[in-house]
């Protein structure tokens, strides 16, 4: 990582509105590895809610958590606001995993968890930008960033890599 900052960050250190508008200390997931994932509802990745449902409610249980992070930033594939956000997902894919109130991840006015995970787990090429909705990054128990996943894979694909990080 180019910031010595980060050496010394983890998630714990942010916090972020939830969609039901509360403010919510990512601190409170400590020593429970997540999935953080920025979602959309009208993209062509949007099935993939029911696939990060599955995994949430296979490892759930075990500690596992996803955290889903609504962005407007590609496409306009997320024009909604939380309400109709929040509805869509629990009536349309049955979510039941926390989701937070919409964000932006790239540019000037990207949420600062955002900075710090492109940082820590830049993309292909090492580039930090997200590329699309659906980028996917997995934390292990102490809130460090362990990789990042591209939009096309499926969260199933995921499943070695979550029992790693359960383990």
């Amino acid at each position: 990582m180019s910031n010595p900052a980060c050496d010394t960050m983890s998630i714990y250190d942010f916090s972020a509105r939830t969609i039901d508008g509360a403010e919510k200390a990512l601190a409170d997931f400590r020593g429970h590895p997540l999935l953080i994932v920025n979602v959309a509802s009208k993209c062509g990745f949007t099935p993939q809610y029911t696939g990060l449902e599955a995994l949430y409610r296979k490892y759930h249980e075990r500690g596992f958590e996803v955290l889903g992070f609504p962005c407007d930033q590609f496409g306009h594939q997320e024009p909604g606001d939380e309400a109709q956000i929040k509805s869509f997902c629990t009536t349309t894919y049955e979510v039941t995993f926390p989701m937070f109130a919409k964000i932006k991840v790239n540019g000037p006015d990207a949420h600062p968890l955002y900075l710090y995970l492109k940082e820590a787990r830049p993309g292909l090429l090492g580039l930090e930008s997200i590329k699309w909705n659906f980028t996917k990054f997995l934390i292990d128990k102490h809130g460090e960033p362990l990789k990042r996943f591209a939009p096309t894979d499926k969260p199933e694909s995921l499943e070695g890599d979550v029992e790693a990080a359960l383990r």
